[in-house]
């Protein structure tokens, strides 16, 4: 990569890593994005950030359609080069932002994946439970926790990075409410319903135990919320798997991964009849624009309001 475009991408992740304090996972999504754009510009001949014109950013952007992208895959990256170029013309390294008036392809703001009421009570039923005398063993431990991890998620709605982040202390038994810590490590507190807080109660109770006995060597992680097999951290890849293999169970056919149960709390608070400004906070979203996706409505459901409460509908 041109030196030009290398120092002023290496300035940009420092940025948003350092001083905007992004997690790592976040400034590597937007590193990759943004070497992939920068390589295509060099390859079209465009050596420097001063170079690039709106057209630059606009055919690269129809290559993506050629390659056969996601709708909000392509958004994706487009907002990392929205940022990027901001970036640049904040540092003086160019006179305009040529990317600010391109928008997002047709099709990038696509509706989220989102359960039914139902299907998440399905989804939740479908962990087995130990009964008679209890746990058992490390097997019957982690039905346990598989339970609590999915009553949360969809309880709270909290992404799974702040999920597999959680240490013990920040759940308050007391005032039904854990501390995230999300985006920006930016920590907030979001309430705990009954269920969540029962299957949260026994896991810590007679599961959690049992995996931390599991670590052969040093202490076992003595603060995490969620433990696996070897009573280390539990990680996101592990969170991926509950998830699917609970859907497999319950018979959902749907795609399934741990932010359709973030997806579907939101939607389903919205549904009924929280705002959308306090949805924003619980969910963490920086902005309330973010938040605006959930309030879809059914076609139905439309026509059900417009006959109910228009005075000359019928």
């Amino acid at each position: 990569m041109e030196s030009d475009f290398g120092r002023l991408l290496e300035q940009f992740l420092t940025h948003i890593g350092v001083e905007r304090g992004l997690a790592q996972s976040t400034v590597d999504a937007y590193a990759s994005d943004l070497r992939r754009y920068l390589d295509w510009l060099e390859a079209r001949g465009v050596h420097g950030p001063a170079a690039v014109t709106r057209q630059d950013v606009e055919d690269y952007v129809a290559d993506l359609d050629g390659a056969g992208e996601s709708g909000r895959s392509k958004a994706r990256r487009l907002a990392s080069i929205h940022a990027f170029h901001r970036f640049a013309l904040a540092q003086q390294a160019v006179a305009s932002d040529v990317a600010a008036t391109v928008k997002a392809p047709k099709g990038a703001g696509t509706l989220p994946d989102v359960l039914t009421v139902d299907e998440v009570a399905r989804l939740l039923e479908a962990v087995p439970q130990p009964g008679g005398t209890g746990v058992a063993g490390v097997e019957d431990a982690v039905l346990v926790r598989d339970r609590a991890l999915l009553e949360l998620m969809y309880a709270t709605g909290a992404r799974v990075s702040e999920i597999v982040g959680a240490d013990i202390d920040d759940m308050d038994f007391d005032e039904h409410v854990i501390r995230v810590t999300g985006k920006g490590s930016k920590q907030r507190l979001v309430p705990v319903g009954g269920y969540a807080c029962q299957a949260l109660r026994r896991y810590l109770d007679e599961a959690r135990p049992v995996l931390e006995r599991r670590k052969r060597s040093g202490s076992a992680e003595r603060r995490a919320l969620f433990l696996n097999k070897r009573g280390c951290r539990l990680s996101r890849q592990s969170v991926w798997e509950v998830v699917k293999a609970a859907g497999e169970r319950a018979h959902i056919a749907k795609p399934l991964h741990p932010h359709t149960l973030r997806h579907s709390f939101a939607t389903h608070l919205i549904q009924g009849g929280a705002d959308v400004r306090t949805v924003q906070e619980l969910l963490g979203h920086a902005s309330v624009i973010t938040t605006q996706i959930y309030t879809h409505v059914s076609p139905e459901s439309l026509i059900e309001a417009y006959l109910t409460a228009h005075p000359r509908a019928r």
